[in-house]
């Protein structure tokens, strides 16, 4: 996901260093596992309100414990109201606490472990689904659930660790063109000038990436990538700018699937959105803001973003939402990768400087770690460190480890956590697999630390040597990591690389003739800050 920069985040954050244990507190369902969402919905021309049929299918791991499931009751003019509650056509007791927003279904006391639970509700979505007219007036309806909306309009499982088939089944007035997560199984006019259309993921996905598209779209089919279809869907206002500006993605999913791996979903759609977002990377049906489109292809960047969370962020999802850099950060990283295969690696370097700056500077306003236990609420663990820091630690891990080896580690990754759930530390785990190289040190500082080297130095010249003093001048953390040192006389440029791990630290490098300058970092490899 992109921010926009409309949603910008003010975050307070406490100065923990390392802390020990994860604080999501969302109550799991610990009695039972998701397996498959049916979601019916039809939606009316003439009001605002959506009548839903859900189908959850669940499999049951305690049958004395009940399955809780998300769904923000009405209260006043917004919010759900269930009229019933079915198991194999028969009435069940649930109980819904209106207090929590918390749907209870009875447990599995006898009979199979897994059952399907038959919901019906209806009522007007606050959030969640977004029901607006698009920047040209035409009347849409857009899912935008990131990051635990989806409860405004589906029950569910709003949170990441409870993954599912979806099936969306979608009853609009026949004018409108429909697209949702998974692909399309059917598209039927059913009479009365209403229209069914069906679309099926069979990928399991979280809560928070599935989504419809209801308005008037123009479509076209970008490529298929042997039996993925990536197409655009945008304004009919916007046709020929939207599918040149979106035809990118076809180079960015080739790259992504040739690097990392196997695409997971059904297809690839690029959607022009109403969305709170710049971008949602939502599983298969991506919607970008409606500014993103101007025939410029201005938006490479964001849709190689967006893109990349096909593999990082909804295939490998994070368990708790602390640990969400593993989404963002890792989509940050994977599109300046892109872009340096597309433009090379001063294009790397350029955008890594951009992003190094824009963490010192938060840094200034929030110190804290890229993990922050201390944050409870998932709408405010999105931040410079989720993001650009996240990014930051990934081109540092492969500096550290190598090209070869790193791209070892991010396939292995993600064939082993793909369509499931990750945190931190079973991403760690990996990379020292692959390298042999333990890493325990390198995460703690870089992930559960907050900060990064802030450095004083000095270099002279002295009888075919240089010497190089460098201290660390922050308080909360002394840090051990390689820093690249390159010696410039002329057009020549020699790099030499150095272990710094005190407080301060000396050394000499011995040289033909005095040289013009002396650099720190030359290519852009580590996050630090220099204070004069």
């Amino acid at each position: 996901m992109a921010i926009s920069t409309k949603a910008i985040y003010a975050i307070v954050l406490f100065l923990l260093c390392i802390p020990l244990s994860a604080q999501d507190t969302y109550v799991r369902n610990e009695a039972a596992d998701v397996l498959d969402y049916v979601f019916g919905l039809t939606l009316h021309d003439d009001n605002n309100e959506i009548k839903g049929e859900a189908l959850i299918t669940v499999e049951f791991q305690n049958k004395k414990e009940p399955i809780r499931l998300d769904l923000i009751a009405k209260s006043g003019k917004y919010g759900m109201t269930v009229t019933s509650v079915t198991d194999n056509d028969q009435p069940v007791d649930y109980f819904y606490n209106s207090n929590d927003n918390v749907l209870l279904l009875p447990p599995n006391v006898r009979g199979s472990n897994i059952r399907t639970f038959k919901i019906q509700y209806h009522g007007i979505p606050e959030r969640g689904l977004v029901i607006d007219t698009t920047k040209f007036g035409q009347r849409s309806f857009f899912g935008d659930n990131w990051p635990n909306l989806a409860r405004h309009w589906l029950p569910c499982v709003d949170h990441p660790y409870d993954k599912a088939t979806v099936e969306f089944r979608i009853t609009a007035p026949d004018h409108y063109d429909v697209v949702a997560t998974g692909k399309k199984v059917e598209e039927s006019n059913i009479g009365n000038g209403l229209k069914l259309t069906t679309y099926k993921e069979p990928a399991p996905v979280p809560m928070k990436v599935v989504t419809i598209g209801v308005t008037k779209f123009a479509t076209k089919l970008l490529e298929e990538i042997g039996d993925i279809e990536v197409s655009a869907w945008v304004y009919p206002e916007n046709r020929l700018d939207g599918f040149s500006d979106y035809a990118v993605a076809v180079d960015v999913m080739n790259y992504f699937i040739e690097n990392i791996g196997p695409y997971s979903y059904a297809k690839l759609a690029n959607m022009q959105a109403k969305t709170q977002w710049g971008g949602l990377e939502n599983a298969g049906t991506i919607s970008y803001f409606e500014n993103s489109v101007t025939g410029n292809k201005t938006v490479e960047g964001l849709i190689a973003h967006e893109i990349a969370h096909q593999w990082f962020g909804n295939s490998a999802t994070e368990n708790s939402w602390n640990h969400v850099w593993l989404s963002e950060g890792f989509a940050t990283y994977f599109a300046i990768l892109y872009q340096e295969h597309v433009y090379g690696n001063e294009k790397r370097k350029e955008e890594l400087l951009l992003d190094r700056n824009q963490v010192i500077e938060y840094y200034k306003k929030n110190p804290s770690p890229i993990v922050d236990n201390s944050i409870k609420d998932p709408m405010k663990v999105l931040s410079t460190n989720t993001y650009q820091k996240g990014s930051w630690v990934l081109n540092m891990l492969r500096h550290k480890l190598g090209d070869e080896v790193f791209w070892k580690g991010i396939r292995l990754y993600y064939e082993t956590f793909r369509n499931s759930n990750v945190m931190t530390k079973d991403f760690k785990n990996v990379m020292e697999t692959v390298s042999g190289v333990d890493l325990k040190y390198f995460f703690d500082q870089w992930i559960f630390t907050k900060g990064y080297p802030e450095l004083i130095w000095t270099w002279e010249y002295k009888e075919g040597a240089i010497h190089i003093q460098i201290d660390q001048d922050q308080d909360h953390h002394i840090y051990t990591f390689p820093l690249d040192i390159g010696v410039s006389s002329g057009t020549d440029l020699k790099t030499e690389t150095i272990m710094i791990d005190g407080k301060s630290s000396y050394f000499i490098i011995d040289v033909q003739s005095k040289p013009d300058k002396v650099i720190l970092d030359p290519e852009t490899w580590l996050l630090f800050d220099i204070k004069e």
